[in-house]
C-alpha cells in the first residue's frame, strides 16, 4: 500500500502514528493537518481583530496599548501526547472536544490597566463567546505568575460552512511576560535541581517586577492627568 508524500515536518505524527494501523494511518494525518489548518484560522481570525482595536487606538488616542501579538498552535504531537496523557481517545474529534489550548493566542501589553482594557474590548464583540477566565494577575499561582487566561471561542469561516473554534487567549504586560519567559527557561534548564531556595527567589523577582508594573502604571496615568 503507498502513501501520499507529505512534508518533511511529518516526523511530528510519529506519536500518532505508533498507535494506527496502517490501513488508517494516511487518514488520521490528513484529518490532523486539517485541524491544525482551522486552529491557524483561529488564532488569524483573534490576531487581526486585536490588530484593529490597536490601530483604533494609534489614530485615536495616539497610542498603542499593545506592544505585541504572538499566536501558536499545537503540533499534531502534542496534541496526541496531551491525549494520551489524559487517556482520551487520540482523533480529531477527542482533541477539539477535551482541549481548550491548541490554539493560542498571548497579548503583551504596555501597562496593566491596558490588559482589562483590551479584554473587555475583544470580549465585547459579538462572535467572540467567553468560556472561562482565569485572572493570575489578581490572584497570580503560586510561583508568581501573572496573567488574565480566557478560554474563547471565534467562528472560522470555511468553504463547507462556519466552525466554532476555541482559543486559549493570554494578555500581560511586557514585565509579566519577561518574568514568565525567564521562569520558563530556567525551570526547563534546572528540571529537578530546582530548590525551595530559587523558588523563593523566583517568587521576589516576580513581586518585584509586578511592583515595577504598578509603579509604570501609576506614573502614565499621573502623565494623562496633567
Amino acid at each position: 500500500m503507498t502513501f501520499p508524500e507529505y512534508p518533511k515536518s511529518s516526523y511530528l505524527f510519529d506519536g500518532i502514528m505508533a498507535n494506527l494501523v496502517p490501513e488508517s494511518m494516511a487518514e488520521s494525518i490528513q484529518q490532523f493537518l486539517t485541524i491544525e489548518n482551522l486552529y491557524l484560522s483561529a488564532t488569524r481570525e483573534i490576531a487581526t481583530k486585536l490588530e484593529n482595536l490597536n490601530n483604533e487606538f494609534k489614530y485615536c488616542s495616539k497610542r498603542n496599548p499593545i506592544h505585541n501579538i504572538e499566536t501558536r498552535v499545537k503540533t499534531p504531537l502534542s496534541i496526541a501526547q496531551k491525549l494520551q496523557k489524559r487517556n482520551l481517545d487520540l482523533s480529531v474529534e477527542s482533541a477539539r472536544k477535551n482541549l481548550t489550548d491548541i490554539a493560542g493566542v498571548r497579548v503583551i501589553c504596555s501597562y496593566i490597566d491596558d490588559i482589562y482594557r483590551i479584554s473587555d474590548m475583544l470580549l465585547s464583540q459579538n462572535d467572540i463567546r467567553l468560556i472561562e477566565t482565569k485572572d493570575y494577575i489578581k490572584e497570580p499561582k503560586p510561583n508568581g505568575y501573572r496573567s488574565l487566561h480566557h478560554i474563547i471561542t471565534v467562528p472560522v469561516f470555511l468553504s463547507t460552512g462556519v466552525e466554532i473554534v476555541n482559543v486559549e487567549l493570554q494578555i500581560r504586560t511586557i514585565a509579566m511576560d519577561c518574568w514568565a519567559s525567564l521562569e520558563h527557561e530556567l525551570a526547563y534548564k534546572l528540571a529537578d535541581m530546582k530548590t525551595e531556595a530559587i523558588s523563593d527567589e523566583l517568587k521576589i523577582c516576580a513581586d518585584q517586577i509586578v511592583d515595577v508594573d504598578n509603579r509604570m502604571q501609576n506614573l502614565f496615568n499621573n502623565i494623562l492627568s496633567d
